[in-house]
């Protein structure tokens, strides 16, 4: 009599499957553009409260301009080579330190008692930018699970909100009660930096796998000779909008009380709708240039901007208002789609080229801004709305931009 020997028994288990793609991480992003909205909130004070010092210190437009130039070119200076630098040994707690050298600054253009201490306290506020935005942007990206343009644009609207909200509060806090009230804002700078040190867990737990994960779907980006041709159209891209944008932010209030005979407060909410728009603008952009593609939005973003910025010089002060709108809400379109562009053009240099875009939005921004105070002296501020409602037509820059694999 023989026995058979049972077979052993099944044990099921379940079919192998690839893990799936880390979704979009709507808090982690959310945090980013929160932290983003309260450190550009701050930043925004110093162009808000430039009547306010011209008055105090008796400065001309090309002292002011200074000013935007040194807190700008501070930050721009800086930022590709801490997004360089992080690319390859990552600082995570970079981003707290950051905002702390914001609170600092904030602290000491609150006592500044003299023009020197105005311009230390503009670059201490600029090296916090410098370390805030390569490392944030690349928190988004890390939390975008491939809506890259929309993570972009959500973390971008959030220091847009804040750029607009800046200038209101300033109105509102800073110009009745003086220079002491700037203080105030570091309640705004230690809630940043509270934020900043939760983000700063996620991205240690977790950050750095979901980077990995998403650099498996980059392109092979471009070859080296595209790869110049693109920087070099997207800074001639940068040259047009952040001058144009630069005229708004540190030089509408004085063309309003000039032109229209505004008070200073008044003049501050006319900005403060401008930048709203900014806001509005720029979330839109990123996830329309995730839909169409990048050169697609860039396109319109500039073109489509042409008409309403010839107009603005000649327009009456409603009219002026609504074309002020249309511009914010058109121009501030492109960012989102350029900083994404950029990173598609060299992957896996997340860090590097988020720290070259916002270093060149500072740069630019800061060599323009004092640029046209000076043309402000020369001819008055009139005449700079003139001049630079050309430069959207630079935007036909964009036909020589590179395609990417990625649109």
């Amino acid at each position: 009599m023989t026995t058979e020997t049972a077979a052993p028994p099944v044990i099921p288990t379940e079919p192998i499957t690839p893990a799936p793609q880390q979704g979009f991480a709507i808090r982690i992003v959310g945090a980013a553009a929160f932290a983003h909205l309260l450190n550009d909130m701050i930043q925004a004070v110093l162009p808000a409260v430039y009547p306010m010092f011209k008055s105090e210190f008796s400065l001309t437009f090309g002292q002011i301009g200074i000013i935007a130039l040194v807190y700008q070119v501070t930050a721009s200076l800086l930022q590709p080579w801490v997004g360089m630098y992080t690319d390859k040994r990552p600082l995570p707690y970079l981003l707290p330190s950051g905002m702390i050298a914001t609170f600092v600054g904030i602290a000491l253009m609150a006592v500044a008692t003299s023009y020197e201490m105005l311009l230390i306290a503009a670059a201490i506020v600029g090296i916090g930018s410098a370390t805030f935005h390569p490392e944030a942007s690349r928190v988004a990206r890390m939390a975008s699970g491939g809506r890259f343009g929309t993570a972009q644009s959500t973390f971008q609207v959030g220091g847009n909100t804040g750029s607009a909200i800046g200038p209101l509060l300033a109105a509102l806090i800073v110009i009745p009660h003086g220079q002491r009230a700037i203080a105030w804002f570091m309640l705004a700078a230690a809630l940043a930096i509270t934020v900043l040190f939760r983000l700063t867990g996620w991205t240690v737990q977790h950050g750095q796998a979901k980077m990995k994960s998403l650099a498996k779907s980059h392109g092979v980006g471009l070859s080296r000779g595209k790869v110049i041709q693109a920087i070099a159209v997207i800074a001639v891209l940068m040259f047009a909008k952040f001058v144009y944008i630069a005229s708004f932010t540190n030089y509408f209030t004085f063309y309003l009380i000039e032109r229209f005979g505004l008070s200073v407060q008044q003049s501050q909410m006319y900005l403060f709708i401008f930048l709203a728009s900014v806001a509005l603008g720029t979330f839109i952009g990123g996830p329309v240039g995730d839909r169409i593609g990048r050169k697609a939005v860039i396109w319109i973003s500039f073109l489509g901007v042409a008409p309403f910025a010839l107009a603005l010089p000649y327009a009456n002060l409603m009219g002026t208002a609504v074309l002020a709108v249309a511009v914010g809400l058109v121009m501030s379109s492109a960012f989102a789609a350029l900083v994404v562009y950029a990173q598609e053009a060299v992957p896996g240099r997340v860090g590097m080229v988020s720290g070259l875009m916002f270093g060149l939005m500072f740069g630019i921004g800061g060599i323009g801004a004092a640029g046209l105070g000076k043309l402000a002296d020369v001819h008055g501020i009139v005449w700079v709305y003139h001049f630079t409602s050309y430069l959207p037509l630079l935007g036909l820059a964009t036909a020589f931009l590179p395609k990417t694999t990625m649109r």
